[in-house]
């Protein structure tokens, strides 16, 4: 099934982001070689898709995972909530219909 893995930032993380995006990267794209990922990127902090010094405020993911709970476990391991740059993930089961 999948899941929507929602991801909410602290403030002014952009150097912590920085300093873990490969490790980030590197899991989601094991996801995307499994054929799980839907889609995955973040929240920029203005209208822009590079906002430079301001950053971003959080992530969506949407992956497919076996369970509630095996979604959960594999967004409670990602480098960005480690280090201190995700504040609060939420995980919740997501129907997709289109396109």
């Amino acid at each position: 099934m999948w899941y929507v893995i929602n991801c909410e930032d602290y403030p002014d993380t952009t150097d912590l982001r920085s300093s873990a995006r490969v490790e980030h990267l590197d899991r989601l794209q094991r996801l995307k070689d499994q054929g799980r990922l839907l889609v995955a990127g973040p929240y920029p902090k203005i209208d822009n898709t590079n906002p430079g010094g301001h950053g971003f405020k959080g992530s969506l993911i949407i992956a497919d995972f076996n369970s509630l709970q095996e979604a959960e476990t594999w967004a409670s391991e990602d480098a960005y909530l480690k280090i201190g740059v995700y504040k609060k993930i939420e995980v919740n089961p997501f129907k997709y219909v289109l396109p």
